[in-house]
């Protein structure tokens, strides 16, 4: 029986143990690999506040389509600010353009109605608004406070309406035409610089094609109560701009389209529809009117009117001129700075009109023109300055006051008469009426005197007597009396006589020549007898 020989082999072997850590080890190279290869790209957002947004929970979506997470959110060196870092999916960097915009959606309640309601249950998110162009490498975005109403990229006109106050116009109303919207306000801004409130208004293609340079643009509260002579009318817009207000826009009447506009254009915001019917001038000339009465009531803004028809506005009450003329204490009138458009007064808006304007006051000054507070409405108080003609008042001349012209002035409405009748009141009492009682009283006792003397009493008397003997005259013409008789045969003589003496100026009118030769007689014609 033989002995088997052992085969040593000098090569070396991995022990078992080691294929587990081996076979790791190239997954995890693997996976960095991968990961690398399909991450998509990190962006860092910058917020106000991190309100609803949490590390590993918030996440990132577009068109409700998740695309991301929130890893961290930090806040900045300046305590202003937080910067939340998210990593997007390797699908999502197309999405990231140099106008993408981000904010938190959250359930928010405002004009435009309610919206988030989703997250109640969900929590809140981010939502990414892709822009427009090319994708770009941008990595830090500053989020939006506010939801955009309009998304990017949407074909229409974006314009700025200016008003001088807010009014119940806000982002997220209505922007109207005709009553059907047609667009809606972005923004709503202070100017601090100007002291403006800008509205950023969008409106939807095709209707940006009813914009051009002669549209107006007026706030529509949802009602609106307007009374003329043809009675009260209400107008009542949609629910929407009833409850949160809006902007409607179209052209006057009187107007016709013009020129289009181009994007960022900006236009005035008027307060109603009938403030668009008036018409704006450029050319104004500033004069100075002095009153001293009360003035209450008169504000800047208040009508200057020429007969009712309206030719300005009052601008200002000159008190810190009043003041550095040093008649502080005097009683000196109060200066009152007006506005007159020579527009209004279908002078022309230009220069021309203007010289024509201060032609027609210095020559109206001359001959009596007049300025006056009247009343506007007894029941507010309002005043008014009215401009007319007081001939009786004699010429004036324009002054100068703070290096206005002036017009000069007579008291109006309640003052005026109060005035009249104090003068009538000074005169009553500068009338000697101690003298002219004295002078009556003499002259009653004159009268009481003849009254009371012989021959007035047997006045009465005489007069009877002579009544009495009229009355007599007056019967003795009776038709049974003789004298009636002889008036009547008298009368009938003298009818003859005249008869007589008619017949004779007739024969001598015929024949004068019968005065001096007598009228042969003619013998009576004889008829003939049938032959």
């Amino acid at each position: 029986m033989s002995e088997a020989e052992a085969e040593i082999s000098t090569r070396r072997k991995i022990p078992a143990i080691w294929i587990v850590p081996m076979v790791a080890f190239v997954l995890g190279i693997w996976m960095v690999i991968y990961t690398a290869i399909n991450e998509g790209p990190e962006i860092v957002i910058t917020f106000s506040t991190a309100e609803g947004i949490e590390a590993g929970k918030t996440k990132l979506k577009s068109r409700s389509v998740a695309i991301g997470l929130v890893a961290s959110v930090t806040l900045n060196e300046d305590l202003e600010s937080v910067s939340v870092l998210a990593k997007l999916d390797r699908s999502a960097a197309s999405l990231l353009h140099d106008d993408s915009r981000f904010w938190v959606v959250r359930p928010r309640i405002g004009a435009g109605g309610i919206s988030g309601l989703g997250t109640l249950m969900s929590g809140a998110y981010i939502e990414l608004e892709p822009g427009s162009g090319e994708p770009s490498d941008q990595r830090e975005f500053k989020g939006l406070e506010q939801i955009p109403v309009t998304a990017v990229g949407t074909p229409g006109l974006r314009i700025t309406l200016v008003a001088d106050r807010a009014g119940w116009v806000g982002a997220g109303d209505p922007v109207l035409y005709l009553g059907f919207q047609v667009g809606q306000i972005e923004e709503t801004v202070f100017d601090a610089a100007t002291r403006q409130i800008r509205h950023r208004v969008f409106i939807d293609a095709p209707y940006d094609q009813l914009v051009n340079t002669a549209t107006r643009f007026w706030n529509s509260s949802g009602i609106s109560l307007s009374a003329s002579a043809d009675g009260v009318k209400l107008e009542v817009g949609s629910l929407q701009s009833l409850l949160a207000g809006g902007v409607a826009f179209g052209l006057p009447s009187d107007l016709h389209p013009q020129v289009p506009v181009k994007q960022g254009a900006e236009f005035k915001l008027y307060d109603s529809y009938e403030s668009t019917l008036e018409e704006e001038f450029r050319i104004s000339a500033d004069y100075v009117v002095s009153f001293a009465q009360s003035i209450r009531g008169l504000t800047p803004g208040a009508p200057v009117e020429y007969r009712g028809v309206p030719i300005g506005e009052v601008r200002e009450i000159m008190l810190a001129e009043l003041a550095r003329t040093g008649t502080r204490g005097s009683g000196a009138p109060i200066p009152v700075r007006i506005r007159i458009e020579p527009g209004r007064m279908k002078l022309g808006d230009n220069e021309a009109g203007l010289d024509g304007l201060r032609q027609a006051i210095d020559v109206g000054v001359a001959r009596g023109l007049r300025a006056s507070l009247q009343t506007g409405n007894l029941l507010t108080g309002t005043m008014f300055i009215s401009l007319d003609f007081y001939p009786d008042e004699g010429a004036a001349q324009i002054g100068t006051f703070a290096g206005y012209p002036t017009i000069p002035t007579l008291a109006g409405g309640l003052e005026r008469i109060e005035r009249q009748v104090s003068r009538l009141l000074r005169k009553l009492n500068d009338m000697p009426l101690e003298t002219t009682v004295a002078e009556l009283n003499a002259t009653l006792a004159e009268v009481r005197r003849i009254v009371a003397s012989e021959s007035t009493q047997e006045l009465p008397q005489s007069l009877n007597a002579s009544l009495q003997e009229l009355r007599q005259v007056l019967g003795s013409l009776n038709p049974d009396s003789p004298l009636y008789d002889r008036l009547d045969r008298t009368l009938t003589e003298l009818n003859r006589t005249l008869q007589s003496v008619g017949a004779t100026s007739r024969t001598v009118g015929d024949q004068p020549s019968s005065i001096l030769f007598s009228t042969p007689t003619q013998p009576d014609p004889e008829p003939r007898g049938a032959q």
